[in-house]
């Protein structure tokens, strides 16, 4: 399995210098971990109980980076280690901007792009952008279907009832070919279809080792339906923290990762917010998890 972690709690780890991030990514690298992922909301709304998945967990306040940008400075300070958007909020960006910037960052990291996408749950988002927030995943296949015409042909011609655009010129290709594109959420019908059809993986919401066995048997049997290879099918599974006396305990939190290699997944993912409190806990965190992942 590959060691992932998502970037999270930066009000919390970082204050008023998200600078910090940059180091964060030098010390992963360093130490072994495999991906970063950030996560995506261009605005935030008063509305977080609309949240799906539970209690949201961070106040109005929290600081939420573009993280194609932040990943680009972050594939300048690191050399191995993958970078990831988990999610990026597809629709909300016009299908040419997006297949020109993932391409661009693509390159300048020597293909090291992992990209996460979903649909958003705010209709604020959608609305203070101008898009509309009905029919957003129509919306999102369309500009994913079109990025992969982009990222493969020049010049490119696409039409589709939301995009649409003839003998056009997207330059640079992504050095990936084809550039990993994973699905998040549940394994809905239409999940399953994307997946089969352009997806490289499948980012649940922490799901239970059930749920992820189910899932990843699901998902492998959507790629061998479409005639693609099974065992090519990427699964995320979460890494919840176990707590002892003193806070989360590490060593026993890492003793779920082979739970989580037999229920199928391939990516073993760390909320970085949900193991350490404290910027000082950074870097040993880091480096202790990349260690695990060494003999995984």
């Amino acid at each position: 399995m590959r060691i992932s972690v998502t970037v999270s709690g930066l009000s919390m780890l970082y204050g008023e210098d998200l600078s910090g991030l940059v180091e964060t990514a030098r010390v992963a690298d360093a130490a072994g971990v495999d991906q970063l992922v950030l996560t995506d909301h261009v605005v935030m709304g008063p509305r977080t109980d609309r949240y799906p998945f539970g209690r949201f967990p961070f106040p109005l306040e929290e600081p939420w980076p573009e993280p194609l940008t932040t990943l680009a400075a972050m594939a300048g300070a690191t050399s191995r280690l993958r970078l990831g958007t988990g999610i990026l909020i597809a629709p909300l960006r016009p299908a040419v901007l997006l297949a020109k910037t993932i391409a661009t960052l693509d390159v300048l990291s020597r293909g090291r792009v992992d990209l996460g996408v979903g649909t958003g749950w705010q209709p604020e988002e959608f609305q203070s952008s101008g898009v509309p927030f009905v029919g957003r995943t129509a919306r999102m296949d369309d500009t994913l279907r079109a990025c992969r015409v982009l990222w493969r042909d020049a010049p490119a011609s696409f039409v589709s009832d939301t995009v649409s655009f003839e003998n056009v010129w997207c330059l640079p290709r992504p050095v990936q070919e084809p550039l990993p594109i994973w699905i998040g959420g549940g394994l809905s019908p239409g999940n399953l279809a994307r997946l089969a059809e352009y997806g490289a993986g499948w980012m649940p919401v922490a799901p239970s080792l059930d749920e992820l066995r189910e899932g990843s048997q699901k998902v492998r049997a959507a790629f061998r339906r479409a005639e693609r290879d099974p065992t090519s099918a990427g699964v995320r599974g979460a890494v919840p923290p176990v707590r002892g006396e003193q806070g989360v305990d590490l060593e026993r939190s890492l003793e779920q990762l082979g739970g989580l290699a037999e229920a199928g997944a391939t990516d073993a993912a760390f909320a970085l917010a949900a193991f350490v409190r404290r910027p000082d806990q950074v870097r040993p965190f880091l480096e202790r998890i990349g260690r695990a992942g060494e003999n995984l």
